[in-house]
């Protein structure tokens, strides 16, 4: 039987030598950009169905404590730099490694403070591949030779020696006790502490007469837990690829306070051209948070799964800021507070909304308590 099991790690207030100031961020040159102009019923189910579902995520939903902030202040404390890196991969795994070591050495010397890798950024993508390129994760409870953990290792050094916080795009994750395997994401601070595990939550299982199939819990199992993340430039709520298409995970990570989303996703060339875009311009409408969603370049040797590419950041807004095409490449902008509280002053859903209406979305409502 598949677990359903969780994890998260909720790290201690970051110490460290950690910077304090943002980088004013420098023109992007080494990949192809583009700026674009501001964007221009059906009967639900019995109340209870959603009651049970939205209950059951409020009890297994480990949040660090969040912040009770008015709805139109910023969630962000501070400008802070992002850095998506769109990564080129392969069929090996120690190049692929060695390739994300150097992107992210780059986005860490323009001044990124977060830098996020694509989903899957150290094997291919398929179910035919993911059993072949697992990797268990260790834990303070469970450790492994550096042998069997080379992403994991990898990740936590490129954090500590940039000082930067690294989301680790995904991996494929072995279960070793129950030999599971996950659609895995980490996340280590600036001292290479692994702060989060996020194991994605919904599994790409989709049919699309005459257009693709693709079927991940033929090999995966699914992960049960949100993730919000908590760093020293507020919190930050995690999905993986899929999971974007469920706003009740953005909803929640925001109205427990992030001021940012990010995906590292793989979206191909059906999804890609229809929805890529548009859902992540809809989840930063929604929240009116900045979403950042990362996807791997496209292969140039036409081999296997064909991503979209087109990593891009999206603000509070809903404006696409910053965007690249299919090749490798790195996207970077400055996420600035008082962008988030200029739109949020400018139309104030967060002070609208009537949970005395639609109480049963009420449930999974923000904990109170102090950010780090």
């Amino acid at each position: 039987m598949r677990s359903t099991l969780g994890v998260w790690l909720q790290s201690p207030r970051v110490k460290g030598n950690i910077p304090n100031t943002a980088t004013t961020v420098a023109p992007v040159s080494r990949t192809r950009t583009r700026r674009l102009a501001t964007a221009p019923q059906i009967t639900p189910p019995p109340p209870s169905m959603f009651r049970r579902v939205i209950s059951s995520l409020a009890s297994i939903s480990p949040f660090p404590a969040a912040a009770s902030t008015k709805p139109m202040t910023s969630p962000l404390k501070r400008p802070v730099k992002l850095a998506l890196i769109q990564l080129a991969t392969g069929n090996d795994k120690d190049a692929n490694l060695k390739r994300a070591s150097e992107k992210v050495a780059e986005a860490a010397k323009n001044g990124a403070n977060i830098v996020v890798l694509p989903e899957c950024f150290n094997s291919p993508y398929g179910t035919e591949h993911f059993p072949n390129y697992a990797e268990p994760i260790p834990t303070p409870a469970r450790t492994f030779p550096t042998s069997e953990t080379p992403s994991y290792t990898t990740l936590s050094t490129l954090a500590s020696t940039h000082k930067i916080y690294l989301i680790g795009g995904s991996i494929p994750e072995l279960d070793p006790e129950t030999s599971e395997l996950y659609n895995t994401s980490l996340t280590f601070s600036p001292t290479g502490v692994l702060l989060a595990i996020h194991r994605k939550i919904h599994l790409f299982d989709i049919d699309i007469p005459g257009k693709i199939k693709f079927i991940e819990s033929d090999v995966l199992s699914p992960g049960s837990t949100p993730t919000l993340i908590l760093t020293e430039y507020g919190f930050i709520g995690l999905g993986i690829c899929y999971d974007i298409r469920f706003p009740e995970l953005a909803m929640i990570a925001a109205r427990k306070g992030a001021f940012l989303m990010l995906y590292p996703g793989a979206f191909n060339m059906t999804t890609g051209p229809m929805h890529w875009e548009l859902l992540a311009r809809v989840r930063a409408m929604d929240n009116q948070v900045y979403v950042g969603v990362c996807s791997p370049a496209r292969r140039k040797d036409g081999e296997g799964y064909t991503a979209w590419g087109h990593s891009m950041v999206v603000d509070p807004n809903a404006e696409v800021v910053v965007a690249t095409e299919e090749k490798e490449g790195i996207v970077e902008w400055e996420l600035k507070p008082e962008r988030i509280s200029e739109v949020r002053k400018g139309i104030p859903i967060g002070g609208q909304r009537r949970f005395d209406v639609y109480a049963d979305v009420a449930v999974a409502g923000p904990t109170k308590g102090t950010e780090g």
